[in-house]
């Protein structure tokens, strides 16, 4: 399989991907099967079918950011590849699985009150996640973390479940299932993301505008359509900037509009009785 001037290498058994994928396929089926009519709320579905889609969807785009050729690509040519990988685990992938976990499964899995359940819900507030965002952020850029976890594959699969752990705090306070961990509110959340969209423009900016190479690791390695190790890093800081951006804005955009739609309908009868009120003294009937 080529790509401009350069062979991408070929497929390679994952059998650690493929076993982490199937864990999440069985392990949601047999959830919702065996444990979903014990703790699921009386008279409501254990599940929805929409739920059924996002978990499937997130499913897939775990597979296809931790599998060949992504996978591949971003270990031994690009780091520009690496950087949508991670994008599609932190921005795509965690937010579908959330967005796929029923209530009563969120609940059986941190055990309210639990120690985990009592850490999650702290973390999951405004400023804990805030913190746990620019921590990981920095941490996973950082290259002397970024050039031994390319050298390491356990230390690589380490930084791949920090990714994974930190991203659902991180959007706990957006799309948190659970009602004991409330998700903010629609002006809040709006801020939050605002803010989750600003962040990244630090680390993409030393990417994208730096006069050399970061990740030393990427030097003197193939990269596609013929970029230079510099080109392949300023690629990745636009990766960064522009598409995890463009998704927090789209989402931005979607909460705000929604919050605006469902304050119009809250006022409309308020309004409506006022405008008779005004109608009425002017001997007018409404």
């Amino acid at each position: 399989m080529g790509i401009g001037a350069v062979r991408v290498p070929g497929w390679e058994a994952q059998p650690d991907v493929w076993l982490v994928i199937a864990g999440l396929a069985a392990g949601y089926w047999i959830a919702v099967v065996r444990l979903g009519p014990r703790f699921a709320t009386p008279g409501r579905p254990v599940v929805t079918r929409f739920q059924v889609t996002c978990w499937v969807l997130g499913v897939l785009t775990t597979w296809l950011a931790s599998d060949w050729p992504v996978h591949t690509v971003a270990e031994e040519m690009s780091y520009s590849v690496h950087m949508v990988q991670h994008l599609l685990i932190t921005m795509v992938a965690v937010p579908l699985l959330m967005l796929g976990t029923p209530a009563w499964l969120a609940r059986w899995l941190l055990h309210p009150p639990s120690r985990t359940f009592r850490a999650v819900r702290f973390l999951s507030k405004f400023l804990p996640a805030l913190v746990v965002f620019n921590v990981v952020l920095v941490l996973t850029h950082w290259p002397a973390l970024v050039n031994a976890s390319l050298e390491n594959a356990l230390l690589h699969f380490l930084v791949h479940v920090l990714l994974f752990v930190s991203s659902i705090i991180v959007w706990m306070p957006v799309l948190s299932p659970l009602p004991e961990i409330p998700r903010l509110a629609t002006p809040v959340r709006v801020a939050y993301l605002f803010l989750q969209s600003v962040v990244p423009t630090v680390p993409a900016s030393f990417l994208t505008f730096g006069s050399d190479p970061l990740y030393s690791f990427y030097e003197g390695l193939p990269h596609l359509w013929g970029l230079s190790t510099l080109e392949d890093q300023q690629v990745a800081g636009l990766i960064m900037k522009i598409g995890a951006g463009m998704l927090l804005w789209a989402l931005i955009t979607v909460f705000f509009f929604r919050w605006a739609a469902d304050e119009e309908r809250r006022q409309r009868p308020q309004l409506r009785r006022e405008l008779d009120q005004e109608l009425a003294k002017m001997g007018i009937s409404g």
